[in-house]
């Protein structure tokens, strides 16, 4: 049974500090089982040509379509991130980026997200697809605080 999007942040997390999305300054707009919508500021996240670093996107598409995936999946298993593809079709130079997370599949071991990014015009940025694995338990970070070789 899906969590309720109320519940997400009530869930255990580790200080927003350490978290790459509050590094970016990533900010969740709505929850619902059918989509995640989230924003990210272009300040800040550049590639040195001063445009939004193509990083950033992935950054962004894999927070939404992870959260869409905890949504389905959560409590009873822990989504983490399969495999993420990027296409990447316009720059963002200023303003914010917008993306929106929706289901492709949804599944007791995996789920795929499609997520299309989009400028403050309303263009295409960029569109990505993330494929999460449905875990039993939720990975151990351990005394390191990494959950293993590429935690």
């Amino acid at each position: 049974m899906p969590i309720d999007p109320a519940e997400l942040a009530a869930l255990p997390s580790i200080d927003a500090a350490e978290l790459l999305s509050t590094r970016m300054g990533i900010e969740l707009v709505s929850l619902s089982l059918e989509e995640v919508v989230g924003r990210m500021p272009v300040a800040g996240n550049r590639q040195p040509f001063g445009l939004l670093h193509g990083g950033a996107n992935g950054v962004l598409a894999e927070t939404l379509g992870s959260t869409l995936s905890a949504l389905h999946a959560l409590p009873d298993r822990f989504p983490v991130g399969l495999e993420l593809a990027c296409t990447h079709h316009r720059s963002a130079t200023s303003g914010w980026v917008t993306g929106t997370a929706r289901p492709l599949h949804v599944g007791r071991s995996t789920s795929t997200s499609e997520i299309v990014i989009t400028d403050d015009s309303g263009s295409r940025v960029a569109t990505a697809r993330l494929t999460c694995l449905h875990r039993d338990t939720r990975p151990d970070p351990g005394p390191s605080g990494r959950s293993g070789p590429t935690g």
